[in-house]
């Protein structure tokens, strides 16, 4: 089963910085494609970013330019390096799994961390 679990959220000021990590285990041999995804109160859910395990990555519009995904694969984890931010940032942010890369036994399941949460005051 993998497990995923996200660290790094806290609250900041317009215009500040944090780096969400994510963590990822419960799985050997395999590799994985992984997201950002986030989520406010009252709205759903969210793609931020996502990074393949070629290290090509997308992100969404509100965020270019401002966010980073990163992936440091000898630890499992992604990154999210998050600069000038917005009170319009404010959400739970999520990491997932997307496509699975390995042996027969890497689960093309999606899998989600439970998130962390991120306030940006104005």
């Amino acid at each position: 089963q993998v497990r995923l679990v996200e660290s790094g959220g806290g609250s900041v000021q317009a215009g500040g910085s944090l780096r969400l990590s994510c963590a990822a285990s419960g799985y050997t041999h395999c590799r994985y494609d992984m997201s950002w995804y986030r989520q406010a109160p009252g709205q759903e859910r969210e793609f931020v970013s996502g990074i393949k395990i070629d290290g090509s990555t997308t992100y969404a519009d509100a965020v270019k330019g401002r966010f980073s995904i990163s992936q440091d694969n000898a630890k499992n984890t992604v990154y999210l390096q998050m600069n000038s931010l917005k009170p319009e940032d404010t959400a739970m942010y999520y990491c997932k799994t997307d496509a699975a890369w390995g042996p027969w036994w890497c689960s093309g399941d999606n899998y989600w961390g439970q998130g962390t949460q991120v306030t940006v005051s104005s």
